[in-house]
């Protein structure tokens, strides 16, 4: 499990920080004037150059996302710029892409980044640009909004690029853009001119998400340990009703691939902040606010406990919980993790989304009073973000594009690359992995610099 260090505060972590925003610097710049747009979005690094991977092009927010993220620590403005023009140029489709479940990730890390540097005073105001960027995040937060399947008795959630069968534990992470669009005052027109929140389908979705994605050792199955992820849940769509867990990108339905347990950990983490922001009576359809806060908070505390048991000392995971391998590895929870194994990858993109998701929870249950547990998620997500952003995880090698190494995709397709004389993927990275630690670092530089906490909806 990991190895908590408590002495660490985010101001200690500040000068980690500064050197990774120097090596983005250099790596955000290198991928800008190589990448070809008409290869596609780039998804993973071969050799330490980016590559593409079609399945759905759910990356390209976060490589113009991460522009406006450095442009947000260094106030260089040639990153404003970068992200800026990218986001007109190459973004309208992804606000109004019908097929995928991933607008949380593309459009709040483009046009949610701009409109929040805005709203802060980051940037200049400008209400044209102002109304651009929210017109986009509106139609995006409804068309995702749209893809919805109904389980009955006022319950559903947003499916999956499968299809409205599927509910991926994903999706929460992409709940943003309905939050972004609800804030602005949005809803989704339906048949008849029918009016539908946008925050009743976000509560709705991430109920279900609980429900059937999550396990609290509540005896649901023979595989019910509290904390414990699945990455898929299957529905039979005539009737509504749950049939099975499954996979797509993990070991098996009954272990937990770590990356989608860590969209969890951040995304219920996450609302919980967004939720405190609404007023009281918004939330009276759904039993009041108290009792849907404490179903997020019950949601996120089980998978925050979780990561922290089933992780090596320094936080960053292996990238299934069952991986076969690991059999191999003797008492590998006992130690730091091992990227250069010969049996299983770690995946550090895991470590930097996830360790966001512990400092979000710790600094929510700060603002509840309960500074006791707030302490040890918070210091649980400083000692991943010390870990990660440190040798032998952070990209210093010029050449390399990516930023934060051994991360990996898509293990069981295997589409990761293994470097010659090794047996698994490693020394690689991603493009969420690389965008998510940027997040994670303005999160945790804004902390130690006293600064306005940063949220991904308007404060």
């Amino acid at each position: 499990m990991i190895d908590i260090r408590n002495e660490i505060t985010p101001k200690d972590l500040l000068s980690s920080i500064s050197r990774l925003f120097e090596l983005s610097d250099q790596k955000i710049k290198l991928l800008h004037r190589s990448w070809d747009p008409a290869k596609g979005t780039p998804v993973f690094t071969v050799d330490g150059v980016y590559t593409s991977r079609g399945w759905t092009e759910w990356t390209q927010g976060f490589q113009f996302g991460s522009a406006l993220l450095q442009y947000d620590s260094t106030d260089d403005e040639s990153f404003l710029e970068i992200g800026r023009k990218a986001t007109v140029k190459q973004m309208a489709t992804h606000v109004s892409h019908i097929g995928v479940h991933d607008h949380g990730f593309n459009n709040i890390s483009t046009y949610g980044n701009l409109l929040r540097l805005m709203w802060e005073g980051r940037i200049p105001r400008n209400d044209w640009e102002k109304n651009f960027y929210e017109l986009a995040l509106k139609i995006s937060g409804a068309v995702q909004a749209a893809r919805w399947t109904d389980i009955g008795k006022d319950n559903g959630y947003i499916y999956s690029f499968n299809g409205p069968h599927s509910l991926f534990s994903d999706t929460v992470r992409s709940l943003r853009s309905l939050a972004v669009a609800h804030q602005l005052g949005h809803v989704l027109m339906g048949e008849k001119d029918s009016k539908i929140s946008l925050l009743h389908r976000l509560i709705r979705h991430a109920q279900t998400t609980s429900k059937y994605n999550v396990y609290f050792g509540e005896g649901r199955d023979a595989y019910d340990i509290r904390g414990r992820v699945v990455h898929e849940s299957i529905f039979n769509i005539n009737d509504g009703s749950h049939r099975c867990p499954s996979t797509q990108q993990g070991y098996s339905p009954f272990s937990t691939w770590t990356r989608g347990h860590a969209w969890i950990l951040c995304g219920y983490a996450e609302q919980l902040e967004f939720l405190a922001t609404l007023p009281g009576k918004s939330l009276d359809p759904y039993g009041g606010k108290a009792a849907v806060t404490a179903e997020f908070l019950k949601t996120a505390l089980a998978v925050a406990d979780f990561y922290i048991e089933q992780s090596p000392r320094d936080g960053i995971p292996y990238w299934d919980t069952g991986a076969p391998g690991l059999a191999k590895m003797g008492t590998y929870l006992d130690r730091t993790s091992e990227p250069f194994n010969d049996f299983e990858p770690v995946d550090s993109s895991a470590a930097v989304i996830a360790a966001q998701g512990l400092i979000r929870l710790g600094n929510y249950l700060s603002t509840q009073g309960d500074k006791k547990l707030a302490r040890k998620y918070s210091q649980a997500g400083l000692t991943v973000t010390r870990h990660v952003f440190s040798d032998p995880y952070l990209s210093t090698n010029p050449e390399h594009q990516g930023l934060i190494l051994h991360s990996v995709y898509h293990r069981p397709n295997g589409w990761d690359h293994v470097p010659e004389g090794r047996k698994i993927p490693c020394g690689e990275s991603t493009m969420w992995g690389d965008y998510h630690a940027l997040e994670l670092a303005v999160l945790v530089q804004r902390m130690g610099e006293g600064k306005p906490y940063s949220a991904f909806f308007l404060q």
